[in-house]
């Protein structure tokens, strides 16, 4: 028998680590799907060619659902997985689904932390935490007007273009979640970290 080149990836597993970057579809919009309603899938699978991505993410139109196992059958057409092909039978399960054709009644914590600010590669990429925070009137409409840097970069690193992105707020939280509590705060605010771990909010 042929080995089967593709399987379904545990999109849960990733949105428990990535939390603030990685959606995934609340327990009570998933509970809601019956037959004729669509989820979408990860599709993981290799490939001899070495453009071809890790995964598709591809939709699954539902059949029956009974004790939390949905069976369907594939509703694209795949771009690079060769042993899959649409009307193909799926099971699947709470875990596998990133989407679904219903709209969620719970807020995405992805879309609330969706606004971009400008934060340093010491701390997106090198594993610092933040030491220095402040809120600005955004520039841009995708703009939060955050600014994160870990509060010991020289003046030399900081005019360096190079060493800061413009990301979502879900990409600093995913590396360094203590400022959550700080992100409601208004333009105008700034927070330097003490010696003991805490946000001291500093005069204007």
């Amino acid at each position: 028998m042929q080995k089967i080149s593709w399987k379904l990836e545990d999109a849960q597993k990733i949105a428990d680590e990535f939390p603030y970057t990685f959606h995934k579809p609340s327990k009570e919009v998933v509970s809601q799907l019956k037959e004729g309603n669509q989820a979408k899938l990860i599709f993981e699978f290799e490939s001899d060619d070495p453009e071809a991505p890790r995964a598709e993410r591809m939709w699954v139109e539902i059949t029956s659902v009974n004790d939390g196992v949905f069976s369907g059958y594939l509703d694209n057409d795949p771009a690079y997985i060769k042993d899959l092909k649409h009307k193909d039978p799926i099971e699947f399960g709470e875990c596998h689904i990133i989407d679904t054709d219903l709209d969620d009644p719970i807020p995405s914590i992805t879309e609330k932390y969706i606004k971009r600010c400008f934060v340093t590669h010491n701390i997106l990429y090198e594993g610092r935490q933040v030491g220095y925070l402040y809120r600005e009137e955004p520039d841009y409409d995708d703009d939060s007007g955050w600014r994160f840097t870990a509060g010991d970069e020289t003046d030399e690193y900081m005019e360096d273009s190079d060493n800061s992105s413009y990301v979502s707020l879900g990409a600093v939280l995913r590396e360094d979640d203590s400022i959550l509590p700080l992100l409601e705060r208004e333009a105008g605010v700034a927070f330097v970290k003490d010696e003991n771990g805490n946000f001291i909010e500093l005069d204007d």
